[in-house]
């Protein structure tokens, strides 16, 4: 059934219902029924499907690359897990999960709308709901359900889905082999436990997406911060690095950054995690501020050192033996 824009139509019920254009005559459109949009396509404020031609905004670019680190960073833990301390192809794996990664991000936007360009073409994400349209599909009568489900914040829902699948067929071509040739000094069975353990994660992840998407869009900056902020914590617990900041505790905090960094460059491993998490604690800090006003909140990035020096110069103040020995006296 075809209507002209000029004539008095039904309301078009529910939140993501909308008309589309079946056909423009100069000033005037025609609009089907009221129903789902296509993909590519969401409701204007006339309850018009209209195509997305806007393009992503610094934060959808920045929980983008939430999203593509999600599977290196748990690429990286399980290869270092696994791998041994004596083993010299974790570097190597490393590097080949990088690399597996950045192509799968490359060819994930070059076969998105637009074809074979770097830029995509989204719609603007307005409220939490817009992740989740399935349930806003509206009852007029009761009984039957209009259906007017589709992905109104396209394609950033979608796409982190097909960046996980190329990832995933780009592992089992390139790992399998990589570690079949140069993990030698691995067990038989230890050899694939980290791409094991990816089949277990790559599944957690799309489903992670497929329910959490939206609150992930809201809240992945101070996730960044809290679980960089705990990892840091405990990996500086569980290494000679409290024994560092032991010693150093009561000199001045430039002597003792120097030295701790003159520490760390003898144990390149430790710094390449530390620096790590600052990197981390830096794109948590910009996904909050976004840097909307540079002169306000790149001095915020000057904070990303902090939570290392303060584990430093308190540790000693939270040793376990301190504490029990303390205690002791005080009975």
């Amino acid at each position: 059934m075809f209507r002209a824009a000029v004539d008095i139509q039904p309301a078009c019920l529910g939140l993501y219902c909308g008309r589309t254009v079946l056909s423009v005559n100069g000033s005037v459109e025609t609009y089907g029924d009221c129903g789902v949009c296509p993909r590519g396509q969401r409701t204007d404020d006339n309850k018009i499907c209209r195509e997305c031609v806007g393009s992503p905004d610094r934060y959808d670019w920045l929980y983008l690359g939430f999203m593509a680190m999600l599977p290196l960073v748990l690429h990286w833990f399980f290869i270092e897990w696994y791998s041994g301390k004596k083993s010299s192809s974790a570097v190597l794996q490393h590097l080949t999960a990088l690399l597996e990664c950045s192509v799968a991000a490359v060819v994930t936007l070059l076969l998105s709308d637009p074809v074979g360009s770097l830029h995509i073409r989204s719609c603007r994400v307005k409220k939490l709901s817009d992740w989740y349209t399935m349930l806003y599909n509206p009852s007029p009568d009761y009984i039957t359900t209009v259906h007017c489900t589709h992905e109104a914040v396209y394609p950033l829902y979608t796409i982190v889905f097909i960046y996980y699948a190329f990832c995933l067929v780009l592992m089992m071509l390139l790992r399998p082999l990589l570690v079949k040739k140069i993990a030698c000094g691995l067990g038989r069975s230890d050899r694939f436990k980290s791409i094991y353990a990816a089949l277990y994660f790559f599944p957690i992840l799309t489903v992670l997406q497929a329910v959490g998407g939206g609150l992930l869009y809201y809240a992945f900056p101070y996730i960044i911060l809290v679980l960089s902020l705990v990892t840091l914590a405990v990996y500086m617990s569980a290494s000679e690095v409290e024994e560092l900041g032991n010693r150093l505790n009561a000199k001045r905090i430039f002597c003792l950054f120097c030295k701790f960094f003159k520490d760390l460059l003898v144990r390149k491993k430790r710094l390449v995690v530390l620096f790590s998490h600052w990197l981390l604690h830096a794109y948590g800090i910009i996904s909050i501020s976004k840097l909307d006003k540079l002169e306000q909140d790149l001095p915020l990035l000057a904070l990303v050192p902090a939570p290392a020096l303060f584990y430093l110069m308190t540790a000693k103040y939270t040793e376990p033996s301190r504490i029990l020995s303390e205690g002791g006296n005080g009975h």
